[in-house]
């Protein structure tokens, strides 16, 4: 995973390496020690980023643009659901996109596809976006020719809660295959995220997820929190996301 988020990081670093000969080398250092500065270095990348996420909202700013930023595991339905938005925004909304993944273009293709500005950036090994990421796909975008721009970020539920990437808006969609027990079990993610899209909904039928439940959990973690529940699939909810969207828009204006 990662290097730089800490998810890489574990309990023991110490290590221990056997020859053909029988004896041990044992590389000692201090625990204590050796945690602070992993601390202190994953603070000052943390530090760095806020201060390109801020530069980036700024941009964002200058151009009334609505910066959104979307998570979630694999499988979600981020980018069917982007699909769906332009399908129905696109006319009266000017839509840009910039896409996260480990590997391929295949999601900017898809989104290239419905008319509108996509970018890809390929993290390679990095499981998340960071704020220059961000910034370099900023400069990718007819920035004065947007009203909105999504991110849409790396497939995870961990990793890209902690990284300000300079959106205005945290999105965090829970599909009814992963399980109604994703809050409890990320509880950060969901801590961070100002709505959270319940996505194929049309399932419920078929599989063991307590709609109640999930929504309990993610507002104990987040009172503020709105909740939306859809389907791309059936249509279900998609009028509730683009009022949101509409009416999030027309506070920036």
């Amino acid at each position: 995973m990662c290097r730089d988020c800490g998810c890489s990081i574990t309990d023991n670093n110490s290590h221990e390496h056997k020859h053909e000969h029988n004896h041990e080398h044992h590389h000692h250092t201090n625990p204590a020690i050796e945690d602070k500065k992993t601390v202190e270095v994953i603070t000052k990348i943390l530090d760095a980023n806020d201060k390109q996420a801020e530069s980036n909202r700024k941009h964002f700013d200058k151009y009334g643009i609505l910066a959104v930023n979307l998570m979630s595991s694999p499988g979600a339905g981020k980018t069917t659901l982007l699909e769906k938005t332009v399908e129905i925004l696109g006319n009266e909304t000017k839509i840009g996109v910039i896409e996260g993944d480990l590997e391929t273009n295949r999601d900017a293709e898809r989104i290239k596809a419905k008319g509108v500005p996509a970018y890809q950036i390929t993290t390679g090994q990095a499981c998340h976006l960071d704020a220059f990421m961000v910034h370099d796909g900023i400069h990718h975008m007819p920035l004065e020719e947007l009203d909105i721009v999504f991110v849409e970020n790396v497939g995870n539920l961990v990793c890209p809660a902690s990284y300000d990437i300079g959106t205005h808006i945290n999105v965090v969609l829970l599909s009814v295959p992963e399980g109604d027990d994703k809050p409890a079990k990320y509880p950060v993610m969901f801590k961070s995220a100002d709505l959270m899209l319940i996505t194929k909904i049309d399932l419920l039928p078929y599989f063991d997820f307590d709609v109640k439940k999930a929504i309990e959990e993610a507002r104990t973690l987040n009172p503020k929190m709105d909740v939306i529940q859809i389907s791309t699939k059936t249509g279900e909810g998609l009028d509730k996301w683009i009022n949101y969207l509409k009416l999030k828009l027309s506070l920036r204006n």
